[in-house]
């Protein structure tokens, strides 16, 4: 597989990082180096095993994992974007008690939710006979990079007045919106 196709799909798997990472740095407002890395490390991190993981079931688990993973991908970010929704209408903890998005079991079920596509694309190259060790690090590196910039566009539009009174119910439309982004890219509403 040549070095470009490669980094054309590493950019395309990092893109729902990209996007929660925005939502991420407009919920935080301000980022601490430390927030900034956790969030970039496991997005990353997620980004890369899971290509590893996809590549080594192989063929076995492949109709399985393809029929369920974007499923599970939009259970993940509903649960997270219900919370903020929830916050966002006054009925869900209020600002200060906002948990931190780059911590604990938040940040382990986003990283989960926007890595769930770079399962099947190691499911893919597992039947292309590829191997997967440089993909796979391209994949994570790239994602890393994606989350870290996203996060500092989201702290940059949080600086917006308008932005930031809305921060919870944008992150919550937007992580919404993503997830039923993956089950239309994955032709869910084409059998409506």
């Amino acid at each position: 597989m040549e070095p470009i196709q490669i980094t054309a799909i590493a950019v395309a798997l990092a893109l729902d990082a990209f996007a929660v990472a925005i939502t991420a740095g407009v919920l935080l407002k301000a980022i601490s180096l430390r927030q900034n890395f956790r969030l970039a490390w496991h997005f990353g991190l997620f980004q890369a095993l899971m290509p590893i993981v996809g590549w080594s079931a192989g063929q076995y688990i492949h109709d399985r994992v393809q029929i369920i993973a974007h499923w599970i991908a939009f259970g993940l970010l509903l649960f997270v974007a219900q919370g903020m929704l929830r916050s966002a209408s006054g009925s869900g903890p209020q600002p200060a008690e906002l948990k931190d998005p780059t911590r604990g079991a938040t940040m382990v079920m986003l990283s989960v939710a926007t890595s769930l596509d770079a399962l099947a694309v190691g499911l893919s190259l597992s039947m292309l006979k590829v191997s997967i060790w440089i993909p796979a690090l391209i994949i994570g590196l790239v994602a890393g990079g994606f989350t870290t910039a996203g996060v500092h566009l989201g702290t940059k539009l949080s600086r917006v007045p308008r932005v930031s009174c809305y921060a919870e119910l944008i992150g919550g439309i937007m992580l919404l919106l993503i997830g039923i982004n993956i089950l239309r890219e994955h032709g869910v509403f084409a059998t409506m």
